[in-house]
């Protein structure tokens, strides 16, 4: 369960095929952050598959999924990438795409037996992938003197603060990356461990991996 804030995409690329009635159904799924990334993987499979029939297509894109797309190419309407598109919804999954490539295997399958085919494959490469779940954090650059510095690191990593990057140099620069609402609070905490001796600079937020 992830909070209104967070989203879920999958960690790499995933390859998976089906075969219903002869023909054979191959999904690439893989993550993209931006409309031109998605469109650049269905044209990697298209090239890659030159001989097949059809090569359907939905993405999404954003924390919300707010870009959507899908193709059926050549397939009868609505019979392939819309239920594609739908099965990423299902999965929750978002900053995504997903190619399915058919070689038609001489059966027809009919409109239902089309969107049953389509939403299994991409389904398929869902059930394969790892997932990942992703969330704003704010960096916070810390500077503080050697004298002060290790102790503060150590109990930061006691308490849960664990540094994303730790800068060695006349000084300490420690930088945590913390969720938006806990900004303030974390402030006051390196505070009160570094008795008012370390200086923090709030930076940008923008969305991670999180770990796990």
């Amino acid at each position: 369960m992830t909070s209104a804030d967070e989203y879920t995409t999958v960690a790499g690329r995933v390859e998976t095929e089906i075969e219903i009635e002869r023909s054979r159904f191959l999904c690439v799924l893989d993550r993209s952050a931006s409309e031109d990334a998605a469109r650049a993987v269905v044209a990697e499979a298209r090239a890659a598959h030159p001989r097949a029939r059809h090569h359907c297509s939905a993405f999404r894109i954003g924390p919300r999924g707010e870009t959507a797309r899908s193709n059926d190419d050549g397939e009868p309407s609505g019979t392939a990438g819309l239920p594609m598109l739908e099965a990423l919804r299902g999965e929750g999954l978002t900053d995504v795409v997903a190619v399915v490539t058919r070689y038609f295997g001489g059966v027809l399958l009919g409109t239902g037996g089309l969107v049953r085919a389509y939403t299994a494959a991409v389904q398929e490469s869902a059930a394969a992938a790892r997932r990942v779940v992703r969330a704003p954090r704010t960096r916070l650059h810390v500077d503080v003197g050697w004298d002060r510095g290790p102790g503060l690191e150590a109990e930061l990593r006691r308490t849960g603060l664990v540094p994303v990057h730790v800068e060695y140099g006349e000084a300490l620069r420690i930088d945590l990356a913390v969720a938006p609402g806990d900004v303030g609070a974390t402030v006051d905490r390196v505070a009160e461990l570094s008795s008012g001796a370390a200086g923090v600079d709030v930076g940008c937020t923008a969305y991670v991996d999180l770990p796990g």
